[in-house]
C-alpha cells in the first residue's frame, strides 16, 4: 500500500527505460523491485537487445505494467535505450541498468529535487555494490578532465558512514541510474550510438552541461548495482570499449589545443601504460583489446556519424 503522502501528491510521470541482453533473470529481479516501488506514476520500458538466450516475452504476464521492445539485433547500450527513449512519455526519464535493485522510495527524492529547480537536467542516486550493500560505488564525481578524459569518483569502495549525505552538484551522473529531464532528449538528441558501450552517458551529460543545465547527486535515493553483470568486470570486451571510447569522447567534444593535448595523452601515455600493464600481468586478451581499440581510431579518422536505432524495426509489446 502506498503512503498517504505519496497518494495525495500530484507526481509527474516518470518513464523508466532499461536494456536487457541475455540476462532475463536479472531483468526479472529488477522489475520485481520496481513493482514494489512506491512512486505512483510510472511508465516502464524494457528493451531486449538482440538476446540469444532468455525470452522476455515470458515476463509479460508477471509484469503487465511494463512495455517490452524486442530488437532483432544488439544495438549496444545507447542504441537499445534509444528504441525506448523515442517512445517514452514521461516528464522525466530514468535510465536504469537491468542489473540493479532499487529501494522502495528511491525515486521521490530525485523527482522532488528536479521539480524544485528547472535548471537541473540530470540527477543520480547514491549507488551501492549489491554484493556488499554497505559499500559505495557512486556518490558523485569530479568533472571529466579535458586532457585525460577521466574523472574521480567520490566514495568508490568506501563504507557508507554518512560522509556523502549532502545533496550536491556533481561532475557527471552514473549510467546505472540517472534521472533525466525528458525535454532534453528532444532538445539535444538521443544517446550517441557509435559508443555502443560506455561513455555514452558522459557524452550526453556533457551536452546537458554545455546547454546550461546542472547535474546533481541525491543521496536520499539509493539503489544496489550488480556491477558489469553483462560484460564482465575485467573482460576484453569492457576493456576494448572503455579504451576506444575514451578517445572518441575527446574527438566529439573538444577542439583546438585541448583536443591535441588529449590525443597526445591518449596515444603516448594512456595506451602504452595500459598495454604494458596487461602484458606484465600476462593478460594477452586485454592487451589485444587495447591495441584494437587504439587502431580503431586509425581506421576511422573522421568521427563516425550517427546510425539511429530508429532504422531497426523492433517488435513492441504494449502491455497496457
Amino acid at each position: 500500500m502506498q503512503r498517504p503522502d505519496i497518494q495525495e501528491k500530484n507526481w509527474p510521470l516518470v518513464s523508466i527505460v532499461s536494456v536487457n541482453w541475455n540476462q532475463a533473470g536479472l531483468t526479472r529481479i529488477m522489475l520485481q523491485s520496481l513493482k514494489e516501488c512506491s512512486y505512483p506514476a510510472l511508465d516502464i520500458w524494457v528493451v531486449d537487445n538482440g538476446s540469444s538466450k532468455g525470452n522476455l516475452k515470458e515476463l509479460k504476464s508477471d509484469f503487465p505494467e511494463t512495455n517490452f521492445v524486442i530488437s532483432p539485433e544488439n544495438l549496444g547500450f545507447a542504441g537499445g535505450n534509444n528504441l525506448a527513449l523515442s517512445r517514452a512519455r514521461g516528464k522525466y526519464v530514468l535510465l536504469l541498468n537491468n542489473d540493479t535493485e532499487v529501494d522502495r522510495d528511491f525515486l521521490q527524492p530525485m523527482v522532488e529535487l528536479m521539480e524544485k529547480d528547472e535548471n537541473i537536467g540530470i540527477v543520480s542516486p547514491k549507488i551501492f555494490f549489491y554484493d556488499d550493500p554497505e559499500t559505495l560505488q557512486y556518490a558523485g564525481t569530479t568533472l571529466i578532465h579535458p586532457i585525460t578524459n577521466r574523472g574521480k569518483k567520490f566514495g568508490y569502495g568506501e563504507k557508507d558512514t554518512g560522509k556523502y549525505d549532502h545533496i550536491v552538484e556533481t561532475g557527471f551522473p552514473n549510467g546505472a541510474c540517472m534521472l533525466v529531464r525528458g525535454k532534453l532528449f528532444e532538445e539535444l538528441g538521443l544517446l550517441y550510438e557509435n559508443y555502443f558501450l560506455y561513455y555514452e552517458e558522459h557524452d550526453f551529460a556533457h551536452k546537458v552541461r554545455v546547454a546550461g543545465n546542472k547535474i546533481f547527486f541525491q543521496p536520499k535515493s539509493k539503489i544496489y548495482h550488480k556491477v558489469s553483470a553483462s560484460t564482465g568486470k575485467a573482460s576484453p570486451l569492457k576493456t576494448y570499449y572503455l579504451h576506444r571510447n575514451r578517445q572518441l569522447f575527446n574527438r566529439r567534444n573538444f577542439k583546438g589545443s585541448t583536443f591535441l593535448l588529449s590525443s597526445l595523452y591518449y596515444f603516448l601515455v594512456a595506451t602504452p601504460k595500459a598495454l604494458l600493464t596487461h602484458l606484465l600481468s600476462m593478460d594477452t586478451k586485454r592487451a589485444s583489446a587495447i591495441w584494437r581499440a587504439t587502431f580503431w581510431h586509425g581506421k576511422n579518422l573522421s568521427t563516425p556519424k550517427e546510425q539511429p536505432s530508429s532504422l531497426v524495426k523492433p517488435e513492441i509489446i504494449l502491455s497496457r
